[in-house]
């Protein structure tokens, strides 16, 4: 645990470089890129290294994973993360920062996170003589698609990290509040494809068919009863199809159909019972139909679960920056998905939450992925010292 003098000039230097973190968020608002597509906005950040001498390595195409060892000798490790992508929509509010790219807008919250990282990586840096261990700071593309941290661990960046801790920026709760919630706190995310097979036939005799619509349209119906029949009560999930594509014309039985939904749930259990549902399902009623169906996934976070013990890290500390009143234990549960889970998958850790909604201004209201989102900046300082006493605190433990 950090002491009384450390902790005020900690708190010293974030306030010294508040200003500085707050430029970088309005450049990397300014200049948004999409997912695997973050050319520009990687290279700054390997800029931004560079000039505070923290050695770093690429990940995949748009990533980077910086490193400081502490001058005090080996201990363990811990990884930082912020995400760096951005989302394909227009923004749309009337500020000196807004999106220079038309129909790209960091309407996520991903460039202050970016922004915080960078600024705790200089106060780190700077104290790396007073601590043991290693700190590594990943930069992370591709989020909002699931593809991100994926190449973080597959890449083996994450092998030997003993705790992982990130911080999502947050619409929802007022500034000076931090959340940290103990146990699942985001869903996980899966995007299922089903294609029917049938056989055309003229509509006025649909017996000579084999109709890929109909079955389509059973299968729907059909998979509403998984969540009222094969999930408990108390448990949550969700099962949705938002895309169904059939038919060439009004009087041609279709031979084809294609349907795309998602499965949400918030445990490793539930989704595999799930996503074993919705497949069996789909087969078993093309079958009733005497058609067939090509089922395909596509895994894009797995459920976000914090650690209980690292949860509890995050609210003392958070306490110790905002004041224990202000620190939130049972946030509510968010359906929206974050492949932060993948780095959590591998190594204990926690994902805390800052508030960004000034009461005073309707312009920090908007929800995330809203053309008008914006944040108040001042929950930037709070995400910088955030990253920077966790940290040193998990480190000195």
């Amino acid at each position: 645990m950090t002491t009384t003098l450390q902790t005020t000039t900690l708190q010293k230097e974030v306030q010294q470089g508040a200003q500085a973190v707050i430029d970088l968020r309005r450049h990397f608002h300014q200049h948004p890129e999409p997912s695997l597509q973050e050319y520009e906005t990687i290279k700054r950040i390997k800029e931004e290294l560079v000039q505070l001498d923290i050695p770093y390595e690429t990940v995949g195409e748009t990533g980077a994973i910086g490193t400081i060892i502490g001058k005090k000798g080996a201990g363990k490790t811990i990884l930082l993360r912020a995400d760096i992508d951005a989302l394909e929509l227009e923004d749309a509010k009337d500020k000196p920062y807004r999106s220079t790219k038309e129909g790209l807008h960091h309407a996520c919250g991903h460039d202050g996170h970016a922004a915080a990282l960078l600024g705790a990586a200089k106060i780190l840096k700077k104290h790396e003589a007073d601590f043991a261990g290693t700190i590594k700071l990943a930069f992370q593309p591709a989020e909002e698609i699931g593809a991100g941290a994926r190449q973080f661990v597959a890449g083996g960046f994450v092998e030997g990290v003993d705790q992982v801790f990130g911080i999502h920026v947050d619409s929802s709760i007022e500034i000076g509040k931090i959340a940290a919630t103990s146990g699942p706190t985001n869903a996980s995310c899966d995007i299922f494809n089903i294609k029917v097979k049938g056989e055309s036939g003229h509509a006025a005799r649909p017996d000579l068919g084999r109709d890929a619509l109909l079955t389509a349209a059973a299968i729907i119906v059909e998979l509403q009863s998984i969540v009222a029949r094969e999930v408990s009560p108390l448990d949550h999930a969700v099962v949705a199809v938002g895309v169904l594509h059939a038919g060439t014309r009004y009087n041609i039985i279709a031979n084809e159909a294609a349907l795309e939904g998602t499965v949400r749930t918030f445990s490793h259990e539930t989704r595999q019972t799930v996503l074993a549902a919705v497949e069996r399902i789909a087969r078993e009623v093309a079958q009733a139909h005497r058609t067939t169906i090509e089922f395909e996934n596509y895994d894009a976070a797995a459920p976000l679960i914090n650690d209980p013990v690292a949860a509890n890290r995050a609210a003392r500390i958070g306490a110790e920056i905002v004041g224990t009143e202000n620190v939130i234990l049972n946030n509510p549960k968010s359906l929206g998905a974050d492949d932060f889970a993948d780095f959590l998958a591998v190594a204990e850790g926690v994902y805390a939450r800052v508030g960004t909604k000034n009461p005073d201004d309707s312009d920090t209201w908007y929800g995330h992925h809203h053309e008008n989102f914006d944040i108040d900046e001042r929950g930037l300082a709070i995400a910088t010292e955030l990253h920077v006493r966790y940290a040193l605190d998990y480190l000195d433990d």
